[in-house]
């Protein structure tokens, strides 16, 4: 056991800050990892000289990171934040240097794997950290600071990664995280002394660690290769269905008898994680709907480079940091939670029918500022009020694992919703397509290759390509207006409990001592 003022410390705010700007590098790696990388995927295919697997450069990195998510969690329960965190960082900083040394897609591929392994403990614990260090009741304070670093990943990722790959080499996409990590490991050495240094005689799951994982990978699998690269009916979709299926009924039977459950299924009977994990999974894949699609649709249909349309999302990126920082300060000052979700997710749900309703395409700063803004304001208010709720029901001994499983179905509900939008946009401009008379182009083509695929078509027949594609993505969006709906009318069920403040911290700390 820990030392019981330790768990439950006070920090002011000048050592949370301390604190945050340690983790904040981390937070920032971590999310612009997918975003940087990205933009350079093309000119890896072309360099690496092996197209069809150019998926697998993102995909081996989802695979890692999610199903790693909850296993840090864990870990940093047992072994304290601190060291677990840095683990995190050391893995992500060598998979890095590895990818920048690639010289096939096969090595590129594997070493996307090592790097996932660090990067999914990188978020789950940076929110966890600042779990420790802020009271849930003043952590609307410092959720303008947490907005601000998606905020500036999201523009960083697409201008770095437009900057390297033009001027310089895709390989400084990779080599750009090595000063951020060491920044990051050299402010975390002394800043997080104080946080919970884990248990006396730690158990470990490997077990349930690796079913976690072989379920991960299975399921994970499926839903990003069939009907894509695999028919779903296909031999191999078909076991790796069965193989994930098989290992999560064992994997859920094994927790319940160990001493220390990777992912402590006692925390589904809490009511709030039991909804808020159902909610941010659903929530995930209306947010990656914005996130990777819209930037292609600008590509696609208005012909715009992978640098401009990142840059296209500066608007809804304004918007999630207004939600979230202006939401988290409501929360703090009327220690309610559950009405924001509600609004975010319905005003979401609208805008996202405005964007699939919308008959052209128009980049005009009104069209960003009345669709993109609201859009991600409504997106801003969900994320961080889940993670707040959880963080706020649960026992600090479990605050690692719960908030890690709120990281882990963010992670595998974003990576599902890529993968099922993916395929609903494919098959809808594939029939279109072939509708038109233009066998010659595929939907599956366009998701791998992006505008490069209308390279070579003749003028005309690539307007009717861009026409055709301005219905797929309206299809995609109202989709999304739909998943928006459905975490709406989940989130009715969130139980609303008083959040806990500092002083509370301090009582409790007090009682236990």
């Amino acid at each position: 056991m820990t030392d019981a003022s330790n768990d439950h410390a006070v920090f002011t705010h000048r050592e949370i800050m301390r604190v945050f700007s340690g983790v904040a590098l981390a937070m920032l790696m971590a999310a612009m990892d997918q975003t940087i990388v990205a933009t350079a995927l093309p000119t890896m295919a072309h360099d690496l000289g092996s197209l069809e697997n150019l998926p697998w450069v993102v995909t081996a990195y989802l695979l890692a990171s999610t199903s790693t998510t909850p296993i840090y969690g864990k870990l940093s329960d047992l072994y304290g934040r601190k060291r677990v965190l840095q683990v995190a960082i050391f893995l992500f900083l060598i998979g890095s240097v590895l990818c920048a040394l690639a010289q096939s897609m096969g090595q590129l591929i594997l070493f996307r794997g090592i790097q996932g392994l660090g990067g999914g403990g990188l978020m789950a614990l940076a929110f966890t950290i600042i779990g420790d260090v802020v009271a849930p009741r003043e952590r609307g304070r410092y959720q303008g600071y947490i907005g601000g670093i998606f905020a500036l990943s999201s523009v960083a990722g697409p201008l770095l990664g437009g900057i390297f790959t033009e001027r310089l080499s895709w390989h400084w996409i990779f080599l750009i995280n090595l000063p951020l990590g060491a920044a990051a490991l050299l402010m975390t050495s002394r800043a997080l002394d104080r946080l919970p240094a884990g248990r006396m005689k730690p158990t470990i799951d490997y077990l349930g660690a690796a079913l976690l994982m072989g379920t991960v990978t299975s399921l994970l699998f499926v839903v990003s290769r069939a009907g894509v690269a695999l028919p779903w009916t296909s031999p191999t979709i078909l076991g790796l269905c069965v193989l994930g299926l098989m290992m999560l009924g064992v994997f859920l039977w094994h927790e319940r008898r160990v001493e220390e459950p990777i992912l402590p299924l006692h925390l589904f009977r809490e009511p709030v994680v039991a909804v808020a994990n159902p909610v941010v999974a659903v929530s995930a894949m209306v947010l990656f709907a914005g996130i990777v699609y819209l930037p292609l649709r600008s590509q696609l249909v208005a012909g715009t480079s992978a640098t401009t349309s990142g840059f296209l999302l500066l608007p809804m990126v304004l918007g999630m940091v207004l939600g979230a920082g202006g939401g988290g300060r409501l929360i703090s000052k009327s220690g309610r939670y559950k009405v924001f979700p509600l609004a975010g997710l319905a005003l979401a749900a609208v805008m996202y029918l405005a964007l699939g309703l919308s008959p052209t395409v128009s980049e005009s700063g009104l069209w960003s500022t009345l669709i993109l803004v609201p859009l991600g304001i409504g997106l801003g208010l969900v994320m961080p009020v889940m993670t707040v709720a959880v963080q706020n029901a649960v026992d600090r001994r479990d605050l690692g694992a719960a908030t890690a499983s709120v990281g882990f179905f963010r992670s595998l509900g974003g990576s599902v919703g890529v993968a099922v939008f993916g395929a609903v946009f494919a098959a809808d401009v594939e029939s279109r397509l072939n509708a038109a008379g233009l066998p010659g182009i595929s939907g599956r083509e366009v998701m791998e290759r992006g505008p490069s695929a209308l390279a070579n078509l003749a003028p005309a027949a690539r307007s009717t390509a861009q026409s055709v594609f301005e219905h797929g993505f309206s299809t995609l969006f109202l989709l999304a207006a739909g998943l928006a709906v459905v975490s709406f009318v989940l989130t009715l069920f969130l139980k609303e409990l008083p959040l806990r403040s500092a002083a509370d911290a301090a009582k409790a700390g007090a009682e236990v001592a």
